[in-house]
């Protein structure tokens, strides 16, 4: 434990898979929506964990851009839920210091909901103890689609030069553009699959894939895998020793 707290970075990012809330309200006999209901519950659990563990940075995943393929009556839930959770949480995270961003395609959210997180990230736009990134119709190939049409766009008006676009370019344009790039990605629910969250920016980032079901994810589990990421050695294509 006290090695872990001397290699702890200032600035970590981690970035969530939430999967498993479906499954664990099947395992209970309830609907899925119920175990949706218990996965917001958990965030606010994990969000609290952060600063102790030098995590400046969290990053959920909460609908992607397949997710509208599921049944109009869970999508209709979520986007319900996502409205209730914002209205009621909204004074907290700017209490506890939380700033709120959303990254995604907002094009096909209800007006009620993108006024609620419009709101919500002026509300907590001067926080800084946690920057809390919500992936709400959030797709990585559909980020780097928008940002490459944007990218084209300046390149045809003249505003960037096409001998100028290189690896740095990009990143700009990303829905993340102003944040740091994630260090630690956790998938939880036992599946061993990225489902198209962050492909760019967790280019080197380290993965960590639990069996615990998201609603089950505690502070104390969330603790452990932080603290494994730590002992790893990141070399980033390079060889030491």
């Amino acid at each position: 434990m006290a090695e872990a707290e001397e290699t702890r970075q200032p600035s970590l990012h981690v970035a969530i898979i939430m999967d498993g809330n479906g499954r664990w309200a099947q395992k209970r006999g309830k609907p899925r929506l119920f175990g949706h209901h218990a996965g917001a519950r958990r965030v606010s659990e994990i969000l609290e964990a952060c600063p102790d563990l030098g995590v400046k940075y969290l990053t959920i995943f909460a609908f992607s851009t397949e997710n509208w393929k599921r049944t109009q009556a869970e999508v209709a839930g979520l986007m319900s839920l996502f409205r209730r959770y914002i209205e009621k949480e909204a004074r907290k995270l700017f209490k506890r210091g939380v700033r709120v961003r959303f990254i995604g395609d907002r094009v096909r959210l209800d007006e009620k909901l993108v006024s609620l997180m419009d709101d919500l990230e002026l509300l907590t736009a001067e926080n800084d103890l946690v920057h809390l990134t919500i992936a709400l119709n959030y797709g990585s190939r559909d980020e780097v689609a928008r940002a490459t049409k944007r990218l084209a766009e300046d390149v045809a008006a003249g505003r960037l030069r096409p001998q100028d676009v290189d690896v740095e370019t990009l990143p700009h344009y990303l829905d993340t553009c102003v944040l740091p790039d994630p260090d630690l990605v956790i998938r939880t629910s036992g599946e061993a699959r990225i489902s198209n969250f962050l492909l760019w920016q967790s280019a080197y980032a380290e993965y960590e894939f639990v069996d615990t079901l998201w609603p089950d994810f505690s502070a104390g589990e969330f603790v452990e895998v932080v603290n494994r990421f730590h002992l790893r050695e990141r070399r980033y294509g390079a060889v030491t020793g």
